[in-house]
């Protein structure tokens, strides 16, 4: 039992050194401390105006800091801390007092001519001052006159802007676009493909004719043409169908002047249909070629389609 009693007073004991000797890595008191004894060190006129204090708060630095070095109780070393920067600020203060009375015994004389000097200077300050303000305020009028002209030239850019954006989104209200999450989409619902053939229908001219006219007068726009087919047939035989119709109306419009390298295809076949294939208006609706317009500098929105690698549905 005795064993048993010794044996924990001795782990009581060693946890209670461990807690103790728990410090934090910085103690604010004696970072402040160590930093005004230091400077009432390097005071050469603090020894010989506050000398008692002076040592009081040296000798109280050094025992905080072998405290803190012997991992001793956070409250002895913030005690010891205390006293030094408490003695090393009073040091600092009676040294400031000092330093002010020789100041004021050595200047009395000087402050005469200070005040002369000071006088002059201000005067000459005076007159620099209204030559600056006369500058500052031509400078001023130049800045007004360049921001007014930077505001309106502005004003012009917006309007110039606005007025392309409205021309813009009239050529794409007469293309019959519709804004989607892929960007801006054209379906040539006019441009509709019999069963198993890829000639382009003799309604298709007035549309592909407008739709050349927008990529004319915008150079910077690129398409997609998408290739669609009813679910009739093989899957393959459909995405092959698909791009040749896509081609069809890559050619139409290359034909009426638009640069080839701006047009690209997509063969997808009967993966994205818009009506049911169940009907023959169903079936005529999903024969369809979709291009999809990308934005000015040529970048497209949103997720663009692609075909499956391996087409799932059969034609009948």
């Amino acid at each position: 039992m005795r064993n048993a009693m010794t044996a924990f007073a001795t782990v009581a004991l060693a946890t209670l050194g461990a807690a103790c000797n728990s410090l934090p890595e910085r103690i604010e008191t004696l970072d402040q401390a160590r930093e005004a004894v230091r400077e009432i060190e390097e005071d050469p006129l603090a020894r010989e105006v506050a000398q008692s204090r002076y040592e009081q708060a040296r000798s109280a630095l050094a025992r905080a800091e072998e405290a803190y070095d012997e991992r001793e109780d956070l409250e002895i070393i913030e005690h010891d801390a205390y006293v030094a920067l408490r003695n090393a600020q009073i040091v600092q203060q009676q040294t400031a007092e000092r330093r002010g009375r020789e100041e004021l015994e050595q200047g009395e004389a000087a402050r005469s001519e200070v005040l002369l000097q000071a006088r002059e200077r201000e005067a000459e300050q005076a007159t620099e001052l209204a030559e600056r303000r006369a500058e500052a305020l031509e400078t001023r009028e130049a800045q007004l006159e360049q921001r007014t002209r930077e505001a309106e030239a502005a004003t012009q850019r917006a309007e110039a802007l606005q007025d392309e954006a409205a021309a813009l989104e009239q050529q794409l209200a007469d293309l019959e676009a519709e804004q989607t999450e892929r960007g801006w989409v054209l379906t040539l619902d006019n441009v509709l493909f019999e069963t198993d053939r890829t000639d382009l229908a003799p309604g298709a001219d007035a549309t592909l004719d407008r739709l050349a006219e927008f990529l004319a007068s915008n150079a910077g726009h690129r398409i997609v043409i998408e290739g669609h087919t009813d679910s009739r047939g093989d899957a393959s035989y459909n995405r092959d169908l698909s791009r040749e119709r896509a081609n069809a109306v890559r050619d139409a419009l290359v034909q009426r002047g638009v640069d080839g390298s701006r047009i690209e295809i997509r063969a997808l076949g009967e993966e994205f249909p818009v009506a049911t294939n169940e009907t023959t208006a169903g079936r005529q609706l999903n024969r369809r070629v979709e291009i999809v317009l990308s934005d000015e500098e040529g970048r497209f929105a949103g997720e663009q389609r692609t075909a499956a690698a391996e087409p799932t549905e059969q034609e009948e």
